[in-house]
C-alpha cells in the first residue's frame, strides 16, 4: 500500500512537475527497477547471513528515508538518489519477508498438513490488497490538494507502521541461525577443551569458503535454474500489462483512460479468488501441475486478444487479457515460491528466494526490449509471439520435481 500510493504518480511527477525529458523519465524508472529486482540477490545473502529480522527491519528503514527524500528531491541527481535508495531497500526486505515466509509455510505444512501453498496465497492476496487501496490513497492526497510530496509522506508514515509490526512481531532468532549459534558453541567447548586449536584466520576462512559455496550451490543448482527460467516467462508476460496492454487499450478506445478499471480488475480479482483458488490447487494438484498450468492459462490471454470479439468500448479484448494473465498469476506464483525450499538447502533459502527474483527481473530488462520492439509488427504477429514466451516456460516447468513438499524429495531432484 505504502508502495502503490507513490509508484503510479512517479511518471507524471517527474515529466510534468520536474520538467524532465521523457528518455530521462523512463531512466529512472528503469533505475528504480533494477536497484530493486536486480539486487534482490544480495538482500537474499545477508538474509542468510544475519537472519531476516535485522535485514527487513534496515530495509523498512532505508524505505521510509527514500519516501521523505523523494518527497523533497528537486534535482535529477536527488531524485535519482532517493529512487535508488527506494528500490535498494525493497532489495532488503523482500527477499527476507518471502524467504521467511516460505520457510513458515513449509514449517505450517510439516506440523498441520495444510498445503504451504495457502500461506504464500494470503501473502499474495494481502500485497494485491495493497496494489489496490494505495493508488486510492494517492489519488486522494492528490485531490486533496497534497500533491506528490504528500503521497510520497503517506508511503513513508506506512512503512513506519510497517517497521513497527516487523519489530514487535517477527521472531527476534530464525531456526538456520539457532543451529549456527549451536554449532559455534560446541566448536567453543571443543576449543576450550583441547580439541580444536583451529586459528582465528582458519575460521574466518572456513566462513568464506562457506559463502562462496553458498552462491555455487545455489547457481549449479540446475532444477533451481530452471525455475528461475521458468518464473522469468510469468514475469515477462506480466510487464505486458504496462507494455502491451496500455497500446492495446489506446488501439481500442483511442484513450489510455480506460487502463486504471483494468489494472483495478487485476487486482480485486487476486483479493477475492487467490485463497480459494489456491485452496482448491493445493488439494487437489502437484506444484510443478499448477506452475505448468497457470503458464498455460497465461499463454491463453495473449492468444485471446486478436480472437475476442471488441465488443462494448473496445474493451474486452484487454479484459480478457488480464483475467486469464491473472488468474495464470494466481495458480502459478504460491506454486512456485513453494517449489523454491524443495530445489535448495534450508540455509541458502534466502539467497535463492533473491535469487529467484534477479534471474528473472535480469529476464524482464532483456525481454522488455525485445517485446517493445514487437509493438511495430502486427497485432497477430504480436499476440502470438507473446503467447509463445509462457509457453516456453511452462515447457521448462514440466522437466521441474512435482514438488509436494517434502526435503528428500527436492534434495533427490537437486543430486539428479
Amino acid at each position: 500500500m505504502g508502495f502503490y500510493a507513490v509508484l503510479p504518480y512517479l511518471a507524471t511527477h517527474l515529466g510534468s512537475g520536474l520538467g524532465m525529458a521523457g528518455w530521462l523519465v523512463g531512466l529512472v524508472l528503469g533505475l528504480r527497477t533494477f536497484s530493486q529486482q536486480g539486487l534482490f540477490v544480495v538482500g537474499g545473502a545477508l538474509t542468510d547471513r544475519y537472519g531476516p529480522r535485522p535485514v527487513v527491519l534496515a530495509g523498512c528503514a532505508l524505505r521510509i528515508t527514500g519516501f521523505g527524500w523523494l518527497a523533497v528531491a528537486g534535482s535529477t541527481a536527488t531524485v535519482i538518489a532517493a529512487v535508488l535508495l527506494i528500490g535498494f531497500a525493497a532489495a532488503l526486505f523482500s527477499p527476507a519477508v518471502e524467504s521467511e515466509a516460505a520457510r513458515e509455510a513449509v514449517r505450517h505444512e510439516r506440523d498441520t498438513g495444510t498445503p504451504r501453498a495457502h500461506v504464500l496465497a494470503l501473502f499474495s492476496a494481502a500485497g494485491q490488497a495493497g496494489a489496490f487501496i494505495g493508488p486510492l490513497l494517492g489519488s486522494l492526497l492528490l485531490l486533496l490538494g497534497g500533491g506528490f510530496r504528500a503521497a510520497c509522506l503517506a508511503g513513508a508514515v506506512v512503512f513506519v507502521g510497517v517497521l513497527a509490526g516487523h519489530a514487535r512481531l517477527m521472531p527476534r532468532a530464525d531456526p538456520v541461525r539457532k543451529r549456527k549459534r549451536k554449532r559455534k558453541r560446541e566448536r567453543k567447548r571443543e576449543r576450550e577443551r583441547g580439541g580444536d586449536r583451529t586459528p582465528a584466520s582458519d575460521t574466518v576462512t572456513r566462513t568464506a569458503q562457506r559463502g562462496r559455496s553458498s552462491w555455487r550451490a545455489v547457481f549449479t543448482n540446475r532444477p533451481f535454474l530452471l525455475l528461475c527460467l521458468a518464473y522469468s516467462g510469468y514475469l515477462v508476460s506480466y510487464n505486458q500489462l504496462y507494455l502491451s496492454l496500455p497500446v492495446e487499450v489506446e488501439r481500442a478506445t483511442g484513450s489510455g483512460a480506460a487502463l486504471g478499471w483494468l489494472f483495478a480488475l487485476s487486482s480485486l480479482l487476486v483479493v477475492v479468488a487467490q485463497v480459494p483458488l489456491t485452496r482448491f490447487s493445493a488439494h487437489r494438484i502437484a506444484p510443478r501441475t499448477a506452475l505448468v498450468t497457470g503458464l498455460a492459462v497465461v499463454a491463453a490471454g495473449f492468444a485471446a486478444v486478436p480472437l475476442t470479439p471488441a465488443g462494448p468500448g473496445g474493451l474486452l479484448p484487454g479484459a480478457a487479457l488480464v483475467v486469464l494473465l491473472t488468474l495464470g498469476q494466481m495458480l502459478l506464483v504460491p506454486a512456485a515460491r513453494g517449489l523454491v525450499p524443495d530445489l535448495v538447502d534450508d540455509r541458502q533459502l534466502g539467497l535463492a528466494t533473491g535469487a529467484l527474483s534477479s534471474v528473472s527481473g535480469i529476464a524482464v530488462l532483456v525481454g522488455s526490449a525485445a517485446t517493445g520492439a514487437l509493438l511495430d509488427v502486427p497485432a497477430p504477429v504480436r499476440w502470438a509471439v507473446l503467447a509463445a514466451v509462457p509457453l516456453a516456460g511452462a515447457a521448462l516447468a514440466f522437466t521441474l520435481p512435482v514438488g509436494r513438499g517434502g526435503k528428500e524429495q527436492g534434495t533427490r531432484a537437486v543430486a539428479g
